[in-house]
């Protein structure tokens, strides 16, 4: 099926490039083109694309803004974020927002291609330089006790520190690995590899995802 995609994107010669680039490939087709986020929601909301590439630096609605619009109005609909900002704060204000992907604006076509793809697939991607900041959140965020869950008498409150495995796995989440993948990767069974993804959402508290990058900030924020 062919992938259907909305650029956002305020400065026009990147916009009408990417629009270009895209259209190439057999299996995607450009359906619309906004010059800001307040209208990269609209466009959204009547067309419906799989995939959006986001800009976030854009006049009269920043991408972040747009991006939350978006993926609370339409679940389904993909962020790929595009963008020259790569500042943690801007990072995670992204990946709060909903964005499933993030690429530097430097990044080669072939990447963005298969990111593109990857998205459609149920993916996430993050750059290497991008996967990094994410990890160091992360392993701030283990690093710190939090406080456990209240149990009954006699039962004592287990650690929240990520162990050594668990933290691989969570870099690979990181860089958009399924379940299957990492289990290729690691040698595990697929079934082990989802106990240790529940293990590490019940450890940071996240119930997808998506959410334990948002959380991360979130928590390493209230803990400065």
């Amino acid at each position: 099926m062919t992938i259907r995609i909305l650029i956002a994107e305020d400065q026009a010669l990147v916009r009408r490039g990417a629009a270009h680039l895209l259209s190439l490939e057999s299996d995607m087709t450009v359906v619309g083109q906004a010059c800001n986020g307040e209208e990269a929601v609209e466009l959204a909301r009547s067309l419906r694309p799989d995939v959006v590439l986001m800009d976030l630096h854009m006049p009269v609605k920043g991408g972040v803004a747009a991006t939350r619009e978006i993926t609370e109005f339409l679940p389904r609909t993909q962020i790929l974020v595009l963008t020259t900002l790569d500042d943690d704060e801007t990072v995670f204000e992204a990946v709060r927002a909903g964005a499933q992907a993030y690429l530097l604006k430097d990044a080669d076509e072939a990447e963005l291609l298969e990111t593109v793809r990857a998205l459609n697939r149920g993916e996430s991607r993050l750059t290497p330089q991008i996967a990094r900041k994410v990890m160091d959140q992360f392993r701030r965020l283990a690093s710190v006790a939090l406080p456990a869950p209240a149990r009954p008498s006699g039962h004592a409150a287990h650690s929240e520190v990520l162990n050594d495995k668990e933290e691989r796995i969570l870099q690979l989440i990181c860089e958009g690995m399924s379940n299957r993948q990492i289990a290729q990767a690691t040698f595990l069974a697929e079934g082990t590899v989802k106990n240790y993804v529940s293990r590490i959402m019940e450890k940071l508290h996240a119930n997808t995802r998506t959410q334990l990058a948002a959380l991360s900030r979130g928590v390493s924020s209230q803990r400065r």
